[in-house]
């Protein structure tokens, strides 16, 4: 039980550091806060009085994402901007801290950002049809 502890502690304190960083840039930051809040909280049950007002914020959040073609589009383009970035982080020797596993984790970024993305947005058209 003591490695699933650390194992959960690990993945949740990453989802919630990346999502910090994601409330910086553009990208649901938020839904990652709470990934990472969720699973730290089955670890950590004091956590567990953060949970809902986060939650709250990354619904009314991920609703305002996609609220207009504007905002799609500019996620939509940070996310294959990360991409290409790290295409280019993989392949060019030359750029700091170059290599494939710099380049990975920017291209994880960016389909994590372009799959919250569909996410929100499937989750706001399937509450307006109903």
């Amino acid at each position: 039980m003591a490695v699933k502890r650390v194992i959960l502690t690990v993945i949740g304190a990453a989802l919630l550091l990346v999502g910090v960083a994601l409330l910086v840039l553009p990208g649901p930051g938020l839904l990652l806060v709470l990934a990472g809040l969720l699973i730290l909280a089955s670890v950590f049950p004091a956590l567990e009085q953060y949970v809902e007002p986060v939650r709250r914020q990354a619904m009314r959040t991920a609703d305002e994402s996609v609220s207009s073609p504007w905002r799609i589009a500019g996620t939509i383009a940070f996310g294959l901007f990360m991409i290409a970035a790290g295409v280019v982080w993989g392949v060019v020797d030359a750029l700091p801290l170059s290599g494939w596993s710099t380049g990975t984790s920017l291209i994880l970024s960016g389909l994590i950002i372009l799959g919250l993305l569909v996410w929100s947005y499937r989750r706001v058209r399937s509450r307006v049809k109903t």
